[in-house]
Formats: C-alpha cells, structure tokens, sequence
C-alpha cells in the first residue's frame, strides 16, 4: 500500500508529543453535512454599561474597574485556583482507588483593550505588542512564585468556547503541579533529545517546511502550521524558529533565548 493510499484510508498518526495515536478518517469528509452556521453578531457598542470587564464598571465579583485606557490585569474574581490552599492529600479507599490532593495556583484575567467592540486580531500592531508584553511580565512575575511550576496563558473566545463575555480578554491560569498535557510533551522531548540528540520541535519543523504540505503561514521568526497529528478540524500549530524556553525569552523580534522550543495550540472549533 502506497502513501497516499494510507492517507485517504482510515488510519493512525502518532504524536511525538504526547506519546499518544490519533485517528483519522478521511472519507467522512464525503458525508452530507451542511456544517453549523453561526448567526451574525449585531453591530457592538465601543462601551457596555452591562459589561463586567468594561472601563470603570462594576464586576460579578463587585470590585470596580479602574477607568483603564489600555491592556488591564485583574486577579479573576471566580478563580478556579486559589494560592492560599492548605496542603492536604486523601485517599479514601486506603489503595490510590480514591486518591485526591490540594492544588495551590492562581488566575487572572487580562482585559486586551477597554474597547467593547474590538477583538485580538482587530487590534494595531502597537496594541497587540503591549497585550503581549503583559503575557511575558506576568509570565515572569507569576512564574517567580515558589508554589507555581506552570503558567498557561489562553483566551477562550465566543459562546461555543464557553466564553461568558464578549469584551476582549484572556485568562492566565499557573499551577502549582505541571498539568498532563504539558508534561506529557516536556517529557516526550527530553526522552527525544536522549535517544536522537537533537530537538524534537526542530526536526519536526525541517520536516513541515520542506513538506510544505500543512504550513498556513510563516516569517523569518514563527511558523504557523497544522500538526500531522491534529484533532480538531481547525487545529494550528504556532513555534518560534528559535530556541527559546518560555515568552520571556523572547525579544521583539522573537529572537532571544535558549534551551526549549516555543510552542502554542490553538483548537477552535
């Protein structure tokens, strides 16, 4: 059987990060579907009295916000994580059947703009630099923290995304366990580097640049593509050419740094 056989056959990928196979059907792509069809968002007001995250409006949580004229912090007022939890682990069943433990973290919630009605990619240039520059300074000033040995940045947009408002911001959630999913793949590469003595995230890259097959878009410094191994129907991948370790790493012209290789996921849906 070809290679092109198997890849219009129902088949297996295997991801290098996780450790884990993904299967991949290519002929439901043929099925009747008319696909779900969004309605049109009504025109949205620059300012919303009703909106929590709005300049100089009251939150959920009943602080008011400062009349802020640019990106906003603010330490999530339904926060999933809590720094000041007691260490504590149970197992009920006496055999790790029902085993539980604390988790000490902390969240936040970054407001991109006070405009309403703009979203990240709406945003100048100048703007987005600045949001950005928020993400590496509260990646460092979190990070530093004893109790926090992972900071996820994400933004979670529209309602099919279980986003609650629509004024444009993301959430910063840092742990103080690395969660599965990273480890998974921080793991993956150490027991790469051990067997090849090379980079797994740059030999993959080499791979999809010369394939040229899955790239969405690239620059001298990122490259935005769809991994081999994607789930979801809009799944991109997003890596520094560089060797950097985290955001902070980074200059502004994604340079600087060395030791890991920078990585996001973006799954909408």
């Amino acid at each position: 059987m070809t290679l092109e056989q198997i890849y219009t056959e129902p088949h297996r990928r295997f991801n290098p990060l996780t450790q884990e196979w993904i299967l991949v059907s290519p002929q439901r792509t043929q099925r009747p579907w008319g696909r779900q069809r969004e309605a049109v968002a009504s025109a949205v007001p620059p300012y919303d009295p009703d909106c929590y995250l709005c300049p100089g409006n009251q939150r959920a949580g009943g602080v008011r916000n400062p009349d802020y004229s640019s990106t906003f912090v603010f330490t999530n007022d339904f926060a999933a994580l809590k720094p000041d939890v007691r260490p504590a682990k149970y197992d009920e069943s006496g055999r790790g059947l029902l085993l539980s433990e604390s988790e000490a973290g902390t969240c936040k919630v970054v407001c991109f703009s006070p405009r309403h009605d703009l979203t990240l990619a709406r945003m100048t240039v100048p703007e987005i630099v600045r949001v950005v520059d928020v993400w590496a300074e509260q990646h460092a000033e979190i990070g530093s923290l004893p109790d926090i040995n992972y900071v996820q940045i994400f933004e979670n947009r529209g309602e099919i995304m279980g986003c609650s408002n629509p004024h444009p911001h993301g959430q910063i959630w840092a742990n103080q366990t690395i969660p599965n999913e990273p480890r998974k793949e921080q793991e993956s590469q150490r027991a790469y580097a051990k067997k090849y003595g090379s980079c797994l995230l740059c030999d993959y890259l080499q791979l999809e640049t010369k394939a040229a097959t899955r790239m969405v878009v690239e620059n001298a410094h990122f490259a935005a593509l769809v991994p081999f191994w994607a789930v979801w129907p809009f799944e991109v991948l997003l890596m520094s050419k560089q060797h950097v370790s985290d955001l902070v790493s980074l200059d502004s012209h994604g340079t600087r740094g060395a030791g890991g290789h920078l990585q996001t996921t973006h799954h909408p849906l």
